[in-house]
């Protein structure tokens, strides 16, 4: 029988002046619970992945890292201590993981998040659907893929759901700040497919499966 991880919560993607770009997964279920881990990729190309114990191992294996900083990651909105799931423009969102301090400021909704809100969810999240959305992905948005290899022999699926813009970022890396907000550019190279060029938060579920 073929294994299936199912992870599913949101992605932030977001670029900085210094050439460090950073990608943040909150996820409110999966396999392992809700958790949240980081991926960041300064301006020489190095990966670093920032993630609790219980999962780090997994992401090591899905993604490739050429660092790896075993430590808790939280992420939450600054006005809300639970860390409700709610988006709306103006929230921001605070990362606390290992050397990295980050705040996200959330926009309003992309074209293509009103565009995804029309697909209902249990199909943009299939699996399936990508055989769809990877072919437009790649015309549409450069770098973005929507289903690949994971490692191991495995694949790996993302049906996303909903796309804000962020506007403003304030980060950190060993107490070093980061600089302004910037376009995700380079692509990072961390697995099969980058996030969005422009700086976003998207709502997806991720499939894992082998």
């Amino acid at each position: 029988m073929v294994q299936e991880r199912r992870f599913e919560g949101r992605i932030l993607g977001v670029g900085t002046a210094s050439g460090t770009r950073v990608v943040v997964g909150w996820w409110d279920r999966s396999p392992f619970g809700a958790f949240a881990d980081a991926m960041v990729q300064d301006v020489t190309g190095r990966r670093t992945l920032v993630a609790p114990e219980a999962v780090a191992g997994f992401v090591a294996s899905t993604y490739d890292f050429d660092d790896v900083v075993v430590a808790g990651v939280r992420a939450r909105w600054h006005d809300d201590e639970r860390g409700a799931p709610a988006v709306r423009p103006g929230r921001a969102l605070l990362v606390e993981g290992g050397p990295l301090r980050l705040r996200a400021v959330v926009g309003r909704r992309t074209w293509l998040g009103g565009a995804l809100r029309l697909v209902p969810a249990r199909v943009a999240t299939a699996p399936a659907f990508t055989l769809l959305s990877d072919p437009v992905a790649r015309v549409v948005l450069d770098g973005v893929r929507t289903r690949g290899g994971a490692g191991g022999g495995r694949r790996e699926t993302y049906g996303a759901t909903d796309v804000h813009a962020v506007v403003g970022v304030r980060a950190t890396w060993d107490d070093v700040g980061l600089g302004a907000l910037a376009d995700v550019d380079p692509p990072v190279r961390f697995g099969f497919g980058s996030t969005p060029r422009r700086p976003a938060l998207t709502d997806v579920t991720t499939t894992v499966r082998g």
